[in-house]
């Protein structure tokens, strides 16, 4: 997936002030964040804690039973269409989403912490990273030379449900 600086994108002040984000490594070149208001945890969970569901969508990895709520697990990085990350030691790390009342599993290489920044400094992601993601972006922040996405947690379970729901 290629992502670029466009000339124009200015650094935003990144730090102690402004809305707290979850931030996720998805492979070497791509870092995520989600919106803190829609992660209620985040797991460390073995694979065999899963149940698998035969003949869903590869990106499904399966139900978790997690303190009495069971909820779906799908692999991010197959949901956008990558290729799966590997998993070590048999682990998964999961964060829980809420959106639109409907929680979801969202399984991911790496979960690095708590960013900060000003709402003001998102970017449009259009033009910065593959056509493909844009959909489940809600924009896009530059920092430390990079491109960080902003993900839209809402459209991430709207897409879940949509292609269970089709196959």
């Amino acid at each position: 997936m290629s992502m670029t600086l466009s000339a124009g994108w200015v650094a935003p002040q990144v730090g102690t002030g402004g809305d707290p984000y979850l931030k996720l490594r998805l492979d070497a070149e791509i870092t995520a964040l989600i919106p803190m208001v829609f992660a209620q945890e985040v797991l460390v969970v073995p694979e065999e804690r899963l149940t698998l569901i035969p003949n869903m969508p590869a990106w499904a990895l399966g139900l978790l039973n997690q303190r009495s709520r069971v909820f779906w697990v799908v692999d991010l990085l197959r949901l956008f269409n990558q290729d799966a990350f590997a998993v070590s030691q048999r682990l998964y790390n999961i964060v829980i989403l809420r959106a639109d009342q409907m929680p979801l599993g969202i399984a991911v290489p790496q979960v690095n912490g708590v960013l900060r920044f000003p709402s003001e400094a998102l970017q449009s992601p259009v033009g910065a990273v593959s056509d493909h993601l844009t959909p489940y972006l809600r924009g896009c922040v530059p920092w430390e030379n990079d491109i960080l996405l902003v993900l839209d947690p809402q459209a991430i379970v709207r897409a879940a449900v949509r292609a269970g729901s089709a196959g």
